[in-house]
C-alpha cells in the first residue's frame, strides 16, 4: 500500500516591478492555473497596489518547484517567503489557482487586515503576526466563493 507523501503549503509576498494591467494578470493566472493542474498545486493569489501574496499548497516537491519558478520570475522582486510548514489537508483544494485583485475598499471592509495594507502588502507588518497571511487569504477566498 502507498503512502501519501506529505503536503506542504508555503506563503510569500512580492512586489511587482510595475502595476499589473488586467491582461498581464490573467495571463498569470491561466498560466498558474494550468501549471499547478499539472503539478497537483492548489492555491490561492492576491494582488494588490503592485504587491502579490500566494500561498501554494500540495506535496513538498512540486510546491518547493514551483516556488522557485515563482521565485526566478523577472515580473517580481523583494520575495519573501513568510511561511513553509506541513499541512494536514489542503484549504484551497477548489482551484489550481485562486485569484483575487484586491481593491482598497476590499481592504477597508475587513478591519483587522486593513492596518497592515496601508501601502500594499507590508511582508514586515505581516510576517510579525503568525497565521495573518493565512487568515487573509481564506478570508478572500470566502468572498471569491460567493461571486
Amino acid at each position: 500500500m502507498e503512502t501519501a507523501m506529505p503536503l506542504i503549503h508555503i506563503i510569500y509576498v512580492s512586489t511587482a516591478h510595475q502595476e499589473c494591467s488586467p491582461a498581464e494578470l490573467k495571463a498569470i493566472l491561466e498560466s498558474s492555473a494550468r501549471h499547478n493542474a499539472r503539478h497537483g498545486i492548489t492555491g490561492m493569489l492576491l494582488y494588490a497596489e503592485g504587491c502579490f501574496l500566494q500561498i501554494l499548497e500540495g506535496e513538498a516537491g512540486p510546491v518547493d518547484e514551483t516556488y522557485a519558478r515563482v521565485a526566478r520570475d523577472a515580473r517580481h522582486f523583494g520575495l519573501i517567503e513568510l511561511e513553509r510548514d506541513e499541512i494536514q489537508a489542503r484549504s484551497f483544494e477548489q482551484w489550481s489557482m485562486g485569484f483575487k485583485q484586491v481593491t482598497e475598499e476590499e481592504i477597508r471592509r475587513h478591519p483587522s487586515f486593513a492596518p497592515f495594507f496601508e501601502h500594499g502588502f507590508d511582508p514586515a507588518s505581516i510576517g510579525a503576526h503568525p497565521g495573518l497571511a493565512f487568515d487573509l487569504l481564506q478570508a478572500f477566498a470566502r468572498n471569491q466563493q460567493r461571486l
